[in-house]
């Protein structure tokens, strides 16, 4: 494919309810929890056929006071030949996701919620996050009390994080909106080195396999926001100096170098490394600081 040709693909209430006298008060059914925690492992972490918790596991096991935590079982899968393509993959953890906090929503009125993700299981806590921010969720955002996002590939520079500063934003970049509503409710870790959540602004290349990478399974529904995307990379390329500037980056000696960076991360195993990334001076982990969190939140 040639830079022109990517460049071109890349352009492309509720109802108030009145009532006379005090409503009547009603207990919570039986099995409805103060809090409950749904959590979308990464990459690799969890299959349909073997459900798996991973890192996210050193965050829900302990939580004080009535809490429920379940995990969303699906592909976890990054490859065409897995079975299932990257942007399928994450967006059977979203629809699953939903699909828990609507059944628990509708059984438990009183009932808050909790979201959790790493790796592709962040992308697609962040991106449900999004829709509940957005006024477009199952549940409003007033019942949800946190949302905790570990290396999201679609980390915003101006999200929340939680530790040292990290350049660039996640590799398929922002989320066009950002978080609504629950931005305040949202926080974000990203290892510094980590690059699926801190890609640099100006590494065009890795931006485009990443935009690519988020539609491989596109949602009819959501056109009008990949094109806002599209055309944000586009105005950051110009503003860098156009096609030449895109052009230097697919050179061999360009392609060599970012397979070498590419090499180091992997074998630096940052991606992995959050569960002793420190992220204040107490000394708290990535992990430990969001059992923290929640433990307070359960508990308020």
């Amino acid at each position: 494919m040639t830079i022109r040709t990517t460049a071109a693909i890349l352009a492309f209430a509720a109802a108030a309810l009145s009532s006379t006298g005090a409503p009547a008060a009603h207990a919570a059914p039986s099995g409805c929890p103060d809090l409950y925690v749904v959590a979308i492992p990464g990459t690799w972490e969890t299959s349909r056929e073997d459900p798996r918790e991973g890192m996210l596991a050193r965050v829900t096991t302990g939580l004080p006071g009535d809490v429920r935590t379940e995990y969303v079982n699906y592909p976890a899968t990054a490859m065409p030949w897995e079975g299932d393509i990257y942007g399928r993959s994450k967006q059977e953890a979203v629809d699953t996701a939903r699909e828990m906090m609507a059944g628990m929503a509708q059984r438990c009125r009183a009932t808050r919620f909790a979201l959790l993700g790493y790796s592709q299981g962040a992308d697609a806590a962040g991106d449900l996050a999004a829709e509940i921010g957005g006024g477009h969720g199952v549940v409003p955002s007033e019942r949800v009390d946190a949302v905790g996002l570990v290396a999201d590939p679609r980390r915003s520079p101006t999200d929340m994080l939680v530790g040292p500063p990290v350049p660039g934003a996640g590799a398929e970049g922002p989320r066009i909106g950002g978080f609504g509503s629950l931005t305040h409710k949202v926080r974000t870790f990203c290892a510094v080195g980590d690059l699926y959540c801190s890609t640099p602004t100006d590494d065009f290349a890795t931006r485009i396999a990443g935009f690519f990478a988020h539609i491989s399974a596109p949602d009819p529904g959501r056109v009008g926001s990949y094109q806002q995307e599209a055309q944000s990379i586009i105005a950051d390329v110009m503003a860098a100096g156009g096609i030449p500037t895109l052009q230097g980056q697919f050179t061999q000696a360009a392609n060599d170098e970012r397979v070498q960076e590419l090499r180091h991360f992997l074998e630096s195993s940052v991606h992995q490394a959050y569960p002793s990334y420190v992220v204040d001076n107490s000394g708290a982990t990535a992990t430990s600081w969001l059992h923290g969190w929640l433990s307070n939140i359960a508990q308020g």
